[in-house]
């Protein structure tokens, strides 16, 4: 099972940061195609910068941040390791070492072209979409452009579209196995219904050679709002049953979108907030590794949100299957207590309660009963 690694928040928290240079331009062609709709893809540039990570210093040495079991694995390495000397690669290598967040920035940025024959393209739509990760790591210059050529002449030089084009049936099973396994539209469907908050489109751009990297950033352009959520593809754990399996692979789904919905309520309430989390350690093991990235209490509060709102979905969704539901709590108060977030079960039965309470509620409607009862532990 995939471990998760720290600085996959930073991106989700920080999307906001560097505001400096237009990201993505949403015009009407493009809110008429994806309005109401999702869509799950193996991006080709994108999966070129996976591929050339995935054969550099650092990703040779890394099994978090690249995937390195599977078949696919073996086949990018049997037609690209080769090339693993490419000043290209050594640049890329070199990046990474500087700062791994540079993960995203490269990866990310690589929907901002396509591919038109050996050269690349600027998309119309992504033009700048991944600028910051933190406010300490900010670029100002898309690094898909800086390495334009290079990108070009590499992927030439080593066959990588035509890889590409031999691999589409098996990328085409991954996206399959997302919908069968972790069915997006639902989950956009419950929270919508759920959450005053409204989206246009949700986009997940996956990798077979992504592991434990997933994060999440919201584009607004043009009266239109698209989530896009970079995550690995679902994982079929040995030893579950199939509905355990969706439970997990829907929770690593939907505690990413999940955040999109949680944050806007829990900022109005960042000073009531403030005062009722201010003992942290009643809240958080601070000894737990990565709680650091939770430094203050609307963070704390939010992360605590983002998993029992997961559980009020499945408590509807598996209402009359008492196991599977059964199954989905105690996963998810383990997950979260294993990550030092220590009041999950208690957290997760008072929001069950007020939703039981009031059941027309929207959940942001219950912030203020479920905050007090934060102030009152």
């Amino acid at each position: 099972m995939r471990k998760a690694i720290l600085f996959i928040c930073l991106f989700i928290a920080a999307t906001a940061y560097t505001q400096e240079m237009k990201k993505v331009s949403f015009d009407e062609k493009f809110k008429k195609e994806n309005q109401g709709k999702t869509k799950i893809e193996v991006d080709e540039v994108k999966e070129l910068l996976h591929i050339m990570i995935a054969i550099t210093e650092v990703g040779l040495d890394n099994d978090d941040m690249v995937q390195q079991s599977g078949d696919y694995y073996q086949d990018v390495l049997k037609q690209f390791k080769a090339f693993k000397d490419e000043k290209i690669i050594g640049k890329i290598d070199s990046l990474m070492k500087a700062n791994p967040t540079n993960y995203v920035l490269l990866t990310g940025n690589a929907i901002s072209y396509d591919f038109k024959g050996n050269k690349l393209i600027p998309n119309k739509n992504y033009l700048f979409p991944a600028q910051s990760v933190s406010s300490h790591t900010t670029v100002k210059i898309n690094p898909i452009t800086t390495y334009k050529t290079q990108l070009e002449d590499f992927a030439k030089k080593t066959g990588f579209r035509e890889f590409y084009k031999k691999h589409i049936p098996y990328y085409n099973s991954l996206i399959s196995q997302y919908n069968k396994v972790a069915n997006l539209d639902e989950q956009w469907k419950w929270l919508e219904k759920n959450f005053e908050t409204k989206v246009n489109n949700y986009t997940i751009l996956t990798s077979p050679l992504i592991n434990s990297l997933n994060y999440t950033t919201t584009y607004r352009d043009n009266d239109f709002i698209q989530i896009l959520m970079v995550l690995p593809p679902v994982e079929e754990v040995k030893g579950f049953s199939e509905k355990q399996n969706i439970v997990f692979n829907t929770r690593v789904m939907f505690t990413e979108i999940d955040h999109n919905y949680t944050n806007a309520p829990t900022k109005k309430f960042t000073e009531t907030l403030n005062e009722a989390l201010k003992d942290r350690e009643k809240w958080v093991d601070v000894k737990q590794e990565g709680t650091e990235y939770y430094p203050n209490p609307s963070r704390v509060f939010d992360e605590y949100m983002t998993f029992s709102v997961y559980y009020l979905f499945c408590a509807d969704k598996y209402s009359n299957d008492t196991p599977t539901l059964t199954y989905a709590y105690q996963d998810i108060n383990s997950v979260l207590k294993a990550r030092g977030f220590i009041k999950i079960k208690e957290f997760n039965d008072e929001l069950l309660s007020l939703r039981k309470k009031y059941p027309g509620k929207k959940i942001e409607e219950l912030y203020p009963e479920l905050i007090e009862w934060c102030k009152n532990q």
